[in-house]
């Protein structure tokens, strides 16, 4: 089974980064493997696998590495054809995202967008919607 990157940015500012074992969309809880050297402590206990309540996310950032490049500033200008459409997500905490979205329903708890900057490194995002303070479709 292929496991993909993952950083997971809880609302609160906190992030986690590991592979998922089992996220759907249409779950509310996944299970995180921690990246190599990571452990969380709850209650005592050391774990490497943990279980990730979507509700307490900001969103869910599928990686090409776990390095990324902090001094890279996104930019949103690349068109990504059979990618959706154009949505600008704004989130709670201020930053804002401009990606393509293939499915969007307000009803849902949240959606997948491809990021507009091919150069990224996120290969695509599960944003979740409490987390939003603004979604606009371009």
């Amino acid at each position: 089974m292929l496991l993909n990157k993952i950083v997971v940015r809880f609302k609160n500012g906190s992030l986690l980064k590991g592979k998922m074992l089992d996220f759907s969309p249409d779950k509310r809880y996944f299970h995180l493997e921690l990246e190599s050297g990571e452990i969380v402590t709850i209650d005592m206990e050391k774990l490497k696998i943990v279980e990730i309540d979507m509700e307490e996310l900001k969103a869910a950032f599928f990686v090409k590495d776990f390095k990324g490049n902090k001094n890279y500033n996104d930019i949103y200008d690349d068109v990504i054809a059979g990618s959706g459409k154009k949505v600008k997500v704004e989130f709670s905490d201020g930053e804002v995202i401009i990606g393509f979205a293939l499915s969007y329903s307000p009803e849902r708890h949240g959606f997948f967008i491809v990021p507009a900057d091919l150069k990224s490194n996120n290969e695509r995002i599960f944003v979740i919607k409490s987390a939003t303070t603004k979604i606009t479709f371009l």
